[in-house]
């Protein structure tokens, strides 16, 4: 299982502020190791952040992604204390779900 994603909600004037770091190692199926054996595809294809249940950004990553893929952008509104989660899946089944509240 991979670290917890690294989720910032900041308020302020009218918008919050999101950014996220999702700890993945998004290998892309072409890269050999030191012996020079193909490491396998292992990378995010879908990406959701919700604010208070809603779905704010759904995404469609793939195997070009670079290593711990940073997401940053805003949103109109939110309130100290809504919830901000975000959930990813990748091409081998593997899940992840985080949440914070806005400070």
């Amino acid at each position: 299982m991979t670290s917890p994603t690294r989720i910032r909600a900041v308020r302020g004037d009218g918008v919050t502020e999101l950014r996220m770091l999702l700890s993945h190692p998004m290998e892309n199926g072409l890269r050999k190791d030191a012996e020079g054996n193909r490491v396998p595809a292992h990378f995010i294809t879908e990406v959701s952040v919700r604010h208070n249940g809603k779905v704010v950004l759904a995404a469609a990553f793939g195997p070009s992604m670079s290593t711990n893929p940073y997401l940053a952008f805003s949103i109109a509104g939110g309130a100290a204390g809504d919830e901000i989660a975000v959930s990813w899946r990748d091409n081998l089944g593997e899940a992840r779900s985080d949440a914070v509240r806005i400070a």
